[in-house]
């Protein structure tokens, strides 16, 4: 079966559940399901019930699409997203956005938790993503490439679409909300990094690390649509004064930012 046929036959399933032309897509990362408790949800659907559909085998993602309004707005929500270190291809972990598309979404706004390496910003502090760079050793792209669901050469000049971008700072500004604005490396994982690696990684200009985000991105970009990226700064990595991350902090960090999260998303969207 080819990548169309594919993404499609997922999509036709979401369908039959929720028929409605889907306005925003939302990706919820690591302890940040709770965005989910904003929707009006009128339909939820568990990615077992889903063909073709990759499952989450992390513990602090729930495994299921939440379909509903938010902000006025028809939108399906991924709570629970993929990654390289859990076996996973790019392909597989991107074919969500692949099926989001297919259901209508122009906008993607992705999440997720991050390690901070700037050195004035702090745990807790939200970051909207500007640029990205990718170090997971791969790209979702690579192989044939069906032009019916993107180029074979997608520009990446802006991968963050700049109109969203300002309508976050607006959201944030309105809301008393600091948004911090820098470039998210992504690497492979699991383990965090050493000292060492902390230096190279902020070396090359990225303020926030973390295992995913820009593959989803790049397919998106491939797809056409509009990208607004959002990170919870969950723990310090400043080589100099590295202490041990232990994943339960990462989680109550991520937990307590969300409120945040929420506030720019639903601002967001309801802007559009």
């Amino acid at each position: 079966m080819h990548a169309r046929e594919r993404v499609e036959a997922c999509a036709q399933a979401v369908r039959k559940r929720f028929p409605r032309t889907v306005d925003a897509a939302i990706i919820l990362g690591t302890g940040l399901g709770a965005l989910a408790n904003e929707i009006q949800v009128e339909q939820v659907i568990d990615y077992h019930d889903l063909p073709n559909f990759p499952l989450s085998t992390v513990e602090s993602h729930r495994g299921r699409l939440l379909c509903g309004t938010l902000s006025g707005k028809t939108v399906v929500a991924m709570q629970g997203r993929f990654h390289r270190y859990e076996g996973y291809s790019l392909q597989q972990v991107t074919f969500p956005v692949r099926v989001l598309r297919a259901l209508g979404a122009e906008t993607l706004i992705v999440s997720n938790a991050c390690g901070g390496m700037h050195p004035l910003w702090v745990p807790g502090d939200l970051m909207l993503i500007a640029d990205h760079i990718n170090l997971l050793g791969d790209n979702p792209l690579i192989g044939p490439n069906d032009d019916t669901l993107g180029p074979r050469f997608p520009d990446m000049s802006e991968p963050y679409d700049a109109r969203l971008r300002t309508l976050a700072r607006e959201v944030a500004l309105a809301n008393g909300v600091t948004l911090r604005e820098g470039v998210y490396v992504a690497v492979q994982g699991p383990n965090l990094e050493t000292r060492a690696e902390y230096r190279f990684l902020r070396g090359i200009g990225a303020d926030v690390v973390g295992m995913s985000t820009v593959p989803e991105v790049i397919v998106a970009v491939h797809g056409g649509m509009r990208v607004l990226g959002l990170s919870i700064i969950t723990d310090n990595c400043l080589p100099d004064a590295l202490q041990p991350a232990h994943l339960d902090d990462i989680i109550a960090v991520a937990r307590g930012a969300e409120p945040k999260l929420s506030a720019v998303v639903a601002g967001v969207l309801g802007r559009l």
